[in-house]
């Protein structure tokens, strides 16, 4: 793909790397998230979410692929010494300057407090409270919106269609997260999946009765039930699982549903 000509052919910062011990969906040796194991070994590249170096202009060394997610990051060097790992913004180019400041001039790389950034400008790498780092808006090819600017909040339009209020005063890159082309990436073969970390899923009317809700009699038999469950009971596919948060009181207009295809 293009996106991958463009990488820096170089070996990752030392200084920037972690290792850590798989866990493969479990805690304590019970099975948390499951279809997790295996996969290639990596290692984890320390990413500064938030603004470590305020205030100082930095340079993009080098443009890297990140195993630990879907979007590129960037090396930056700042000026007096010191580098950090960022998402790269899509765009960005080796060679170009980027800062994170109160107030920047409005380029793709460019990290400033949303008071401070014009109506209509994409964003991504969204802070929820000032200060504690980007949380939102930070997979490939994705970006928010800014729709308004109200008192002490800012309007964003995010990529789920959800409207939501957050706090001027939270920092956000310029820009859209880069390597959009990543949704048309296709695994191929069942091994490109289990390089991935990702383990075969069963389904569940495939299994036993005591297996799972779903399960018992033989062939493409329905399941039986006025809805599907997890293999705990719980009701699944279309309910609602978002609990009580305090960000509930900040959501303007909640996500559009997605029709399906038809036939």
């Amino acid at each position: 793909m293009k996106q991958f000509k463009l990488l820096t052919k170089k070996e990752p910062e030392k200084r920037l790397l972690l290792s850590f011990k798989k866990k493969a969906g479990r805690s304590k040796g019970r099975i948390i998230v499951r279809h997790k194991g295996g996969g290639a070994k990596r290692l984890y590249r320390i990413v500064d979410f938030g603004q470590e170096k305020l205030n100082i202009p930095a340079k993009v060394v080098s443009l890297e692929y990140d195993p630990n997610r879907n979007s590129l990051i960037c090396l930056l060097e700042y000026e007096g010494g010191g580098r950090r790992y960022q998402i790269a913004a899509q765009g960005l180019k080796i060679g170009d300057k980027v800062i994170c400041s109160e107030i920047a001039e409005i380029r793709p790389g460019n990290r400033m407090k949303l008071k401070n950034i014009p109506v209509g400008t994409q964003v991504f790498n969204i802070e929820l409270e000032p200060g504690r780092g980007g949380k939102i808006v930070r997979g490939a090819g994705t970006a928010a919106k800014v729709i308004a600017q109200e008192g002490k909040y800012t309007h964003l339009v995010l990529p789920s269609s959800e409207t939501r209020k957050v706090s001027n005063e939270c920092f956000a890159t310029i820009g859209q997260v880069s390597f959009p082309e990543y949704k048309f990436i296709r695994l191929g073969k069942a091994g490109k999946s289990r390089l991935l970390g990702i383990r075969p899923t069963v389904r569940g009317s495939a299994m036993n009765p005591c297996d799972h809700p779903h399960g018992g009699s033989s062939g493409k038999t329905p399941i039986g039930m006025p809805y599907p469950k997890t293999p705990w009971g719980k009701p699944a596919r279309g309910v609602k699982t978002r609990k009580k948060k305090w960000t509930t009181k900040l959501i303007i207009q909640r996500r559009q549903k997605k029709k399906g295809r038809r036939g």
